[in-house]
C-alpha cells in the first residue's frame, strides 16, 4: 500500500490480518491489517476458503478499485491459514 494508485484496477495479491471485530456480513466486507496500513476488503463474490474470523491471517487475490474516497478490495478468491493444522503437528512432537 506504498503506491496504491499504482495498481488501481488491476489484478493484486494481498496478506494480512483480519481486524477483530470487521467482518460485516452485510455489506460483505471486512478490514485487512497489514504492516503499516489497512485496507478494506470487500468478498461479495470471493471464493471464502473456511475459517474467515477476526485475528486470522489471509491471503487474498482481486482487483484494487478507488470508490467514494477509498480503497476498496474487490476479492476473488480468500484463503485462510489453517491454525488447527499447526497445532496438531505441535501435538505430534512432543
Amino acid at each position: 500500500m506504498a503506491s496504491p494508485s499504482e495498481h488501481l484496477d488491476q489484478e493484486v495479491a494481498v496478506r494480512g490480518e483480519v481486524q477483530d471485530g470487521s467482518i460485516d456480513n452485510n455489506t460483505m466486507t471486512f478490514v485487512l491489517e497489514g504492516s503499516s496500513s489497512t485496507l478494506t476488503i470487500r468478498f461479495t463474490d470471493a471464493m471464502v476458503s473456511n475459517g474467515l474470523d477476526d485475528n486470522r491471517t489471509v491471503y487474498a487475490e482481486g482487483i484494487l478499485l478507488y470508490e467514494e474516497g477509498e480503497y476498496i478490495f474487490e476479492a476473488n478468491v480468500i484463503k485462510t491459514s489453517c491454525p488447527s493444522k499447526y497445532e496438531e503437528a505441535a501435538e505430534d512432537e512432543e
